[in-house]
């Protein structure tokens, strides 16, 4: 009985509501007006920790944390980790009056004779590659994305048999005017330590396996993450802009600092993210006149 009045309450409220603003609320627990033009989407809990601490005159509404850095109003949504979580922020984000969207957090680095990777460097993805379960569903509601985006056979088919997952890899790209905007300003700002890469972006943190590692040095990929090819696939479709500014935070395959076979952290590791941080508010000004 007690559950029914709850429900015919709750089914009574929803008749003031548009079905966005619901999917707004049952996601971000608020309300869309509540979210600013810009949003900064952190995934893990320190990087989450170290952006509240310089907000200011931060305001709390469900999941949602509102304030400025360097002057510019910005909200901060945790997605959590993975493209699905990322997928479901980005969902509600886009029916409210968000317009630009930075991932800040961490990632794999691939070691590699080309581009120098080490722990601490801040890496801005030139591209994704979407070797996620997420953005398949995606091109399966938006196939004319096939012919959009450009793509490759599955390198990992060169090292071992593909029994399942992504036989056909698609690259979803940022937005070009945050990208250069954020390289440039890192590379005045921390010279040797900004780097543009290639990304591949997967589910399985714990399957970067020295298979895994060759497939993606023979294509020339220098960084691995679990988001961002899902944010910048979403933001095409859903005319959004985006960028991710991640730290490196361990070498898969390296001897020493390969998140799965040590447990000795760098000490540049934490220095990464501040950097990511401080180059972010420095940017922001610069980012607030991109908003059309």
């Amino acid at each position: 009985m007690l559950n029914r009045i709850k429900s015919e309450l709750l089914n009574f409220g929803l008749k003031f509501i548009d079905v966005d603003e619901k999917i707004v609320r049952m996601i971000l627990e608020t309300k869309p007006a509540n979210v600013n033009e810009i949003v900064i989407l952190p995934a893990i809990k320190i990087v989450m920790k170290k952006l509240l601490q310089k907000l200011q005159n931060k305001r709390n509404y469900g999941r949602v944390y509102n304030g400025e850095l360097n002057n510019i109003k910005i909200s901060i949504v945790r997605s959590l980790v993975g493209a699905p979580n990322c997928a479901m922020a980005v969902e509600a984000l886009r029916r409210c009056k968000t317009k630009i969207i930075i991932r800040i957090d961490v990632c794999g680095g691939i070691e590699n004779e080309i581009i120098p990777i080490n722990i601490g460097d801040i890496l801005i993805p030139k591209f994704a590659f979407c070797d996620d379960g997420t953005s398949p569903q995606y091109f399966r509601e938006n196939p004319s994305l096939v012919n959009e985006l450009q793509s490759i056979p599955n390198p990992m088919g060169k090292f071992q048999n593909m029994f399942t997952g992504n036989q056909t890899i698609f690259a979803s790209k940022p937005n070009e005017m945050l990208r250069e905007l954020f390289f440039g300003k890192g590379t005045a700002l921390f010279p040797n330590k900004v780097k543009e890469t290639n990304l591949w972006t997967t589910d399985a943190l714990f399957c970067e396996s020295l298979e895994f590692i060759r497939a993606l040095n023979s294509i020339n990929v220098q960084s691995v993450d679990m988001e961002s090819s899902i944010l910048f696939l979403l933001g095409k479709i859903y005319n959004l802009k985006t960028v991710s500014l991640l730290s490196v935070s361990d070498l898969p395959g390296h001897p020493k600092y390969d998140l799965l076979n040590s447990n000795e952290i760098h000490p540049e590791m934490e220095n990464g993210i501040d950097h990511a941080i401080k180059l972010l508010i420095t940017a922001l000004p610069r980012v607030n006149s991109l908003i059309k």
